[in-house]
């Protein structure tokens, strides 16, 4: 968004936007992801959630935390590649049980999707739910610095998390995964958060 006319203009709105959101999640538990490429279900209790406005990094624009680390139950399909070591990984699809991956499938560098997931004990766990908020980005451009930040979008890291944010997971790997959200919700301890690529609160 340094395109803007006044871009510092831009992320101070951009900052406050987020601080509602971030604490309209504080002291909140059950996160509900339900559409055609997700259902999943995982606890952010007692976890923080971090806002990205432009204060630390370009490009910029999302929220994240660390889900409690055996919580995650459920599917979730990424229909962007997702890139690591160079290699493309397609049309990954993980399952979750008590906060672990525990079935796996991919379309192009299945060997490799397991390979990374068996790294250690950590890698196989959520270290990071984040929210992209930029709706600036106008494409998926396979550089994950912008792409997790694309609005309409939610990312999902296996292994390690940010301590800032509450996480508990170690790992040699933080691999960051991008579910497209446009057609899905999110509901919050029952309430609804966010429906069809953005946040409704």
């Amino acid at each position: 968004m340094l395109n803007e006319p006044d871009p510092v203009a831009f992320w101070k709105a951009e900052g406050e936007k987020q601080k509602k959101l971030v604490e309209w999640l504080k002291g909140k538990d059950r996160v509900v992801l339900k559409g055609s490429s997700i259902d999943l279900r995982l606890s952010i209790k007692d976890r923080v959630f971090i806002p990205c406005d432009g204060k630390f990094n370009f490009p910029d624009g999302e929220i994240f935390t660390g889900p409690v680390e055996d919580s995650t139950e459920g599917w979730v399909r990424f229909r962007y590649p997702a890139i690591e070591y160079g290699q493309e990984v397609t049309d990954i699809e993980l399952w979750f049980e008590k906060g672990r991956v525990v079935k796996e499938s991919a379309n192009k560098n299945g060997e490799l999707l397991t390979s990374l997931l068996n790294t250690d004990a950590g890698s196989r766990i959520l270290g990071e739910f984040g929210i992209g908020t930029n709706y600036g980005i106008p494409k998926f451009t396979k550089n994950m610095l912008f792409d997790e930040k694309l609005g309409g979008t939610i990312h999902l890291a296996v292994g390690g998390g940010y301590p800032e944010s509450g996480s508990k997971n170690e790992s040699g790997i933080h691999w960051d995964m991008l579910c497209d959200m446009n057609d899905a919700e999110i509901t919050v301890d029952g309430d609804l958060f966010y429906k069809d690529g953005k946040p409704v609160i």
